[in-house]
C-alpha cells in the first residue's frame, strides 16, 4: 500500500512523501515502516503504544482511532503531525 508521509518525517524516509508498506493493521504497517526507516515508528507512537497527540493517521478519508484500525492491500494510508511555535 501507499504511505503518504507528513514533511516531519521525511528524515527517515530520506525526503520521499510517499512510501510502501505493508500490512493488515496500522500495528503492522507501521512496524513494516520502522523495518525499512529505523526510527520512524517511535516518533508515531508513544511508550504505551499510543497514536502520539500530535499525530493524525486516515486510512483513506478516516481518521483512525488506534493501531488495531484495519487497512487493506489497496488503501493509502496517510501520516501527519500537527507543527506548532512561537
Amino acid at each position: 500500500m501507499i504511505v503518504h508521509v507528513g514533511s516531519i518525517l521525511h528524515s527517515y524516509t530520506k525526503g520521499q512523501a510517499k512510501v510502501e508498506a505493508l500490512g493488515d493493521s496500522l500495528q503492522t504497517v507501521l512496524e513494516d515502516l520502522d523495518r525499512r526507516y529505523p526510527g520512524m515508528r517511535f516518533r508515531i507512537i508513544d511508550e504505551q503504544g499510543r497514536i502520539r497527540p500530535h499525530i493524525r493517521i486516515y486510512v483513506g478519508e478516516t481518521p483512525a482511532a488506534d493501531l488495531a484500525t484495519r487497512v487493506g492491500e489497496r488503501d493509502e494510508v496517510h501520516i501527519l503531525a500537527a507543527l506548532s511555535g512561537g
